[in-house]
C-alpha cells in the first residue's frame, strides 16, 4: 500500500506550501492572490499567460522571513459466563504524553470552537419566513433567503479554518521508507477476510457447556482505512483503526487516538503493540483465510468428545487468529483481531522501527 507526500494542501480559501526551507501560504481567487513563503511577502495576478509577480516589503525592514526551527476464546451471547470485563483506553484527556501535549491542546482548543453558520441558517430561516408571511411581495423575503444562503457558506467556510489543524511532515528518506514499511503492512492487516475490535472479555463458567472454550469475547466487525481525523489537514496519507468510540491515526510520528469528545496522543516510543495467536471456537462461518487447526463439539464430556445426552450436539470449527494489543503507560488499551495469523508482526516492527528513528 504506496502512500504519498503532497506539496500543497488546501483548507477553506488558504493553500500551504511545503518547500525545502518553509511552510508558505497563500489566500486568492483566480488570477489573483497574496501570500508568505520563504522569499517574504508576495503579490501574483495574471491570467492568459500573462503573469505578474512582486515582493511585498514585510514588517522587518524588507527583509524574507528566515526559515523555520527543526523541530482460546469464543464469541456467542448465549454462553453462560462471567460478567465481561471491558478492554477499553483510559479517559481521552489522560492519553497525552509529553512530547504531544502542546498540540494535543491546541487541537482541542479548535475542535472545542462553537459553528457560527447553523446560528445565520436559523435567524435567516426565520427572517424570510417573517417577511414572507408580512409582505406583498416575495422580493424581500427572496432577498433574505439568498442573503442566507451566502453568509451560511461564507461562515461554514471561516468554521472550517477556525476548527482545523494544519499538519505537514517533510520527512528524510529513511523515515519516509519506514513509514513506506508502515502503509505496506497496515495494507496486509486490511486484506485479512474479517477484522474485529474486541470490546470485552470474560471467563466461561461451564466449559463441557460450551464447546470447552476457557473464555467468551465480545467483539464487533470493523474495517481498517487511509484518511484524514477530522478537522485536520495533512500532506500526507494516513492509516486509520477503529476502535469502538474511538479511532487511532498512524501518523509518521505518533499515533493521534480520536473520538467525539476530544483527542490524544501517544508517540511511538511509548506505543506497545503484542500480538499473538488465539484459538477461536467459531459458531458461525469461518473466513475464508482463517486456518481451521482443529474441531470441538457445542457440548464436551470430560475427554473432549461429544457428549451424547444433547441431541443438537453439532461439530464446530477452531480457527486461528491473530490479536494486536495496542497499549500505553498513558491508558491507551485497545485490542483487534484478524483472521488472517501472520500480518501482525510486520505492523508491530514498522511501529518499533518508527520508534527508534523518531
Amino acid at each position: 500500500m504506496g502512500f504519498y507526500i503532497r506539496k500543497a494542501i488546501r483548507v477553506g480559501p488558504f493553500r500551504f506550501n511545503l518547500s525545502k526551507s518553509v511552510v508558505g501560504v497563500s489566500a486568492g481567487v483566480k488570477g489573483l492572490r497574496f501570500g508568505t513563503g520563504p522569499r517574504g511577502n508576495y503579490v501574483h495576478m495574471g491570467r492568459g499567460g500573462l503573469y505578474y509577480r512582486k515582493t511585498l516589503p514585510s514588517g522587518t525592514g524588507g527583509r524574507s522571513q528566515a526559515p523555520n526551527s527543526p523541530e482460546f476464546q469464543q464469541s456467542n451471547t448465549e454462553i453462560e459466563h462471567e460478567p465481561l470485563k471491558e478492554i477499553e483506553s483510559a479517559h481521552i484527556t489522560w492519553m497525552v504524553d509529553s512530547s504531544s501535549a502542546d498540540l494535543v491542546t491546541e487541537m482541542n482548543d479548535k475542535r472545542k470552537k462553537f459553528r457560527i453558520w447553523p446560528f445565520i441558517a436559523v435567524l435567516g430561516a426565520i427572517l424570510t419566513f417573517i417577511a414572507f408571511k408580512n409582505s406583498e411581495t416575495p422580493t424581500i423575503a427572496l432577498v433574505i433567503a439568498v442573503l442566507t444562503v451566502a453568509l451560511a457558506v461564507l461562515a461554514s467556510i471561516k468554521d472550517g479554518l477556525r476548527k482545523t489543524t494544519v499538519l505537514f511532515f517533510e520527512l528524510d528518506p529513511e523515515i519516509e521508507a519506514l513509514y513506506q514499511k508502515l502503509h505496506d503492512s497496515f495494507g496486509q492487516l486490511s486484506s485479512s477476510s474479517s477484522k474485529w475490535h474486541v470490546e470485552a472479555e470474560g471467563a466461561v463458567k461451564d466449559r463441557k457447556r460450551n464447546a470447552g472454550a476457557t473464555s467468551v469475547i465480545k467483539r464487533t466487525l470493523i474495517s481498517l482505512g487511509i484518511g484524514n481525523p477530522p478537522y485536520v489537514k495533512t500532506n500526507v496519507t494516513v492509516p486509520s483503526i477503529p476502535v469502538g468510540k474511538q479511532t487511532l491515526y498512524f501518523f509518521p510520528d505518533k499515533v493521534f487516538i480520536f473520538e467525539k469528545n476530544g483527542v490524544g496522543a501517544v508517540s511511538y516510543p511509548n506505543l506497545r503493540i503484542s500480538v499473538e495467536s488465539t484459538r477461536f471456537i467459531e459458531n458461525g462461518s469461518v473466513p475464508r483465510d482463517a486456518k481451521v487447526v482443529d474441531k470441538t463439539w457445542k457440548y464436551v464430556n470430560k475427554r473432549g468428545g461429544p457428549d451424547k445426552r444433547f441431541k443438537d450436539n453439532r461439530e464446530l470449527p477452531i480457527a486461528l487468529y491473530e490479536d494486536l494489543n495496542f497499549t500505553s503507560d498513558t491508558g491507551l488499551n485497545e485490542r483487534i483481531e484478524i483472521s488472517r495469523v501472520g500480518f501482525g508482526d510486520d505492523f508491530s516492527n514498522a511501529i518499533t522501527m518508527l520508534a527508534k528513528n523518531n
